[in-house]
């Protein structure tokens, strides 16, 4: 009974998280898929990527054994950061049928984002619409979840955004610039994961044994999310 008991709590704690992050996933990878069936690629269509099925967008290595091994290092090796990287199966879109490619790229890759900053911008709002409803039980663990939902989805965009190839901001950059140098900026995209790894953790590691304080991308993230946070709050009459 005792365990039953302990359990309930963790149950409800773990979805207060668990939810938010699935739906934030589905909806950033749903848009990315979406987009491009709109400019003339339905690769993601024809695959059944457009699917609010979570499930079909989970990828076994960077979904759970990649978060549960960058937490096992960060344990290891003392580091603590709020940023646990993981990333879901990437959608497929072949750009060559794009009706214009390099645009369209663009457009793609900003849908993700996007989504999430809809989806931000209406937890928060739901929350303020929801704030005088009888408080306690059930509403109170609604609030919580959509407020974990607000930051969840500004960090996932906020992340996301990051001029570094494979990551959407890194496909954003590689369509605004010129061809030549686009190619070889796009060629960088297999050393994106290394790089971020090294910015996130090899790096702050390092600082730690030299006593000092090498955090740089970690505090970069966290003064976005807090200025996008703030407007959002702000547009969406959560901080009145």
């Amino acid at each position: 009974m005792n365990m039953f008991e302990n359990f309930i709590p963790f149950l409800s704690e773990l979805l207060i998280w668990v939810i938010p992050i699935v739906v934030a996933v589905t909806f950033h990878e749903i848009a990315h898929g979406y987009v491009a069936n709109e400019l003339g690629d339905d690769t993601a269509k024809q695959q059944g990527r457009l699917s609010l099925n979570p499930l079909v967008h989970v990828d076994r290595f960077g979904t759970i054994i990649l978060p549960m091994l960058l937490l096992i290092m960060q344990k290891m090796a003392g580091v603590t950061t709020p940023f646990i990287i993981g990333y879901a199966k990437p959608v497929p879109v072949n750009f060559s049928r794009l009706r214009q490619p390099r645009r369209d790229m663009m457009l793609v890759a900003l849908a993700g984002p996007a989504i999430n900053i809809v989806l931000a911008f209406l937890s928060a709002l739901l929350i303020h619409t929801t704030y005088n409803f009888q408080q306690g039980g059930v509403m109170e663990w609604v609030h919580y979840m959509l407020f974990f939902s607000v930051l969840i989805n500004i960090a996932l965009a906020v992340f996301n955004m990051l001029p570094i190839p494979p990551l959407d901001g890194g496909r954003v950059v590689t369509g605004l610039l010129p061809s030549h140098y686009a190619r070889r900026y796009a060629q960088s995209e297999r050393y994106g994961f290394f790089i971020i790894i090294g910015l996130l953790i090899v790096l702050p590691y390092i600082g730690d044994k030299l006593g000092l304080d090498l955090n740089i991308l970690l505090y970069v993230l966290q003064y976005l999310v807090q200025n996008v946070f703030d407007l959002i709050t702000y547009i969406s009459g959560l901080n009145t």
